[in-house]
């Protein structure tokens, strides 16, 4: 198991962070909506997504995760789960994926050469239904699902592991011998319990923290390659 830090430079098109805009008529929102849209204002990945097109900035954590590990080979076929809003689809495609599936419980506008399902990934049978829309295994599943954060560290812990281990039970039915899986998780990383499946079923396991993950998020990734089918 590696751990890398969050290192290297950001994605072409993304301008460097400049002097900090002030929020208008701040008087009308709340303290915590006017922390929220001060960011959101002054933070550079948002800009560049909303210039280059992107669902969301957390179109650019993929792109920097492909560009380090080169996840998404040409032809691949791409499982998203937890789709919404489409960003990371939507780098599936343009990193030249034939085939990309998104699943979320939200409903997703369409992008161009994705295929949407409006569901739960873990319904009985989901996973011959997307081996059979994607013509054969997965090559690669991608989870950028979080839940809704509670502030108490240990809870949000718990529930965005649960969320973790379901996408990779859900992985190991579906990836091709030698595909890839990777998944949201908080800092502390992946527990026992799944790093012990994931080094059983993958060649190389690490945790990543790409640099458009935001300096106070919890926020990293694990990145397992090379599934051995059990």
């Amino acid at each position: 198991m590696t751990t890398d830090d969050k290192t290297g430079v950001t994605p072409r098109g993304v301008p460097p962070r400049r002097e900090a805009v002030r929020l208008k008529n701040a008087r009308k929102h709340t303290p915590a909506s006017q922390r929220w849209l001060a960011r959101q204002l002054n933070d550079p990945y948002v800009q560049a997504a909303k210039a280059q097109g992107w669902r969301s900035r957390a179109a650019f954590k993929l792109l920097e995760l492909d560009d380090k590990y080169k996840l998404v080979g040409k032809n691949a076929r791409v499982v998203d789960l937890g789709a919404a809003p489409g960003g990371w689809s939507q780098v599936a495609l343009t990193r030249g994926a034939a085939k990309v599936i998104g699943i979320d419980l939200l409903p997703i506008l369409p992008v161009a050469g994705a295929e949407f399902i409006e569901g739960d990934f873990t319904e009985e049978g989901m996973e011959a239904r997307l081996i059979e829309l994607l013509g054969g295994p997965a090559d690669i599943v991608l989870s950028d699902m979080a839940p809704n954060t509670t502030g108490h560290v240990a809870t949000d812990h718990i529930r965005i592991m649960a969320l973790a281990e379901m996408a990779l039970a859900f992985a190991i039915l579906i990836l091709v011998p030698g595909g890839a899986f990777v998944a949201k998780l908080f800092q502390g990383g992946a527990e026992q319990q799944m790093l012990n499946l994931l080094k059983k079923h993958f060649r190389t396991v690490r945790h990543a923290k790409p640099p458009a993950s935001r300096k106070d998020s919890k926020e990293m990734y694990v990145v397992a390659t090379g599934f051995r089918k059990p």
